[in-house]
């Protein structure tokens, strides 16, 4: 009885430092829609070239997220998240003091996505998912993605407060501050060698090296899906935060609707995070992935079609919200179930890959199509019909342990 108490005792120590690490790492990004234009005015730079470096960063992001991964499985959680909480706070304050393309593709799209890389799920989620027990794994990983929510909630009105009082460069500076203020909190990560070995003697899948962990992944159908299949939710995702405050100015929205539509976001997140979590402990993951896609496309399609309130606004962030970031703990719960704990953050970020290319896809594609048409029109409907190909994708998926020789690792 000691022993567990103990064991649950360090695991929400876990879970807090890494609901805290998360949030600010994500919480800044969700602000980067209310800085487009500002940036663009005060910088005289054209507003595709802002939305080209916010894709960038995606893009950044998703191929280094495999070899943060990979750093975090051999060394550990908290180098890796103090040296990207120092790349992303340069990158925003680069980006905030220093005009110009280069100032701007080089912080906002490289510093920034390298450093989000070492600071959000493949290295600080995997972390605490190598510490629960299996039973414990999903709800774990998606308590701290609801966690993780609290920065999106927060920050939102907080960069948006300091921005309106302060200006671009103060709004950019705060979210430095927040960013360097919980960089330590990666310590508590870390002690990570006997925990890792009590968990993977309880897991049922065998410990691999690492060359065969990877050639296990290529060659299992489900993580091929799997990583085709979060493509989606990377399009999804960066498309709607970057461009909705856009998109609502256009449809002559108010002013202060986009940041409540954000935070409405986040704050709803947390709870479709938890659920999302505790439904992947439950049933089968990959299909309550395919409904989640499924009920996004809905969404974004009804959203469209239907005439804009501000309360159509609200219904909308909230039904997103749900299904925001709950799609992170299933994945990573999965290829958990498929190859073990050992390399699940190398594993997670070679499928984040996917994502961020969907990402970057995304934020530009938005950029490019209304620079082209005036209207945001074509790339909501590829949003919307999306979910229905990234569901094909997820139902069909065996959720079976790899079938692999045990060599010793």
């Amino acid at each position: 009885m000691q022993t567990g108490t103990r064991r649950d005792g360090t695991l929400f120590l876990l879970i807090l430092a890494g609901a805290l690490v998360i949030s600010a790492a994500l919480g800044s990004r969700q602000t980067f829609g209310l800085f487009l234009a500002p940036i663009s005015q005060e910088h005289a730079v054209p507003l595709t070239l802002v939305a080209f470096a916010v894709a960038l960063h995606n893009l950044t992001w998703g191929f280094s997220q495999p070899f943060a991964g990979a750093f975090a499985d051999r060394f550990g959680a908290a180098p890796v998240i103090a040296v990207g909480a120092l790349a992303l706070a340069l990158g925003l304050g680069m980006t905030a003091l220093f005009s110009g393309a280069l100032p701007l593709i080089l912080g906002m799209g490289l510093l920034v996505g390298f450093g989000i890389s070492c600071t959000s799920f493949g290295v600080v989620m995997t972390a605490v998912g190598k510490r629960a027990l299996p039973e414990q794994r999903s709800m774990a990983m998606g308590i701290v993605s609801a966690g993780g929510s609290l920065g999106q909630v927060l920050m939102v009105p907080l960069a948006q407060s300091v921005q309106a009082g302060w200006g671009m460069q103060a709004g950019l500076l705060a979210l430095v501050a927040v960013v360097l203020a919980v960089a330590p909190l990666g310590l508590l990560l870390d002690g990570r060698r006997r925990a890792e070995a009590a968990v993977e003697n309880i897991d049922a899948t065998p410990v691999l090296p690492m060359r065969q962990a990877l050639l296990s992944a290529w060659n299992h159908p489900g993580y091929r899906l799997l990583t085709l299949g979060f493509f989606t939710c990377g399009f999804q995702l960066a498309f709607i935060g970057t461009h909705l405050p856009g998109y609502l100015q256009l449809c002559h929205m108010p002013a202060g609707l986009s940041a409540t539509a954000l935070a409405l976001i986040g704050l709803f997140n947390m709870a479709g995070s938890w659920i999302c979590g505790w439904l992947g402990g439950h049933f089968r993951q990959h299909h309550v992935l395919g409904w989640l896609y499924l009920l996004r496309g809905a969404a974004i399609a009804l959203f469209v079609a239907l005439p804009k309130t501000e309360w159509s606004v609200m219904l909308f962030a909230a039904i997103m919200g749900m299904a925001w970031l709950g799609t992170v703990p299933l994945t990573s719960g999965l290829i958990a179930r498929f190859f073990g704990v050992r390399h699940l953050g190398t594993l997670f970020g070679i499928c984040f890959m996917s994502h961020q290319v969907g990402s970057f896809i995304g934020v530009w594609a938005g950029g490019v199509v209304f620079d082209l048409t005036g209207s945001y029109d074509l790339i909501w409907v590829a949003t919307a019909l999306s979910g229905i190909m990234a569901a094909a994708l997820h139902f069909p998926i065996k959720d079976r342990p790899a079938a692999v020789a045990v060599q010793p690792a």
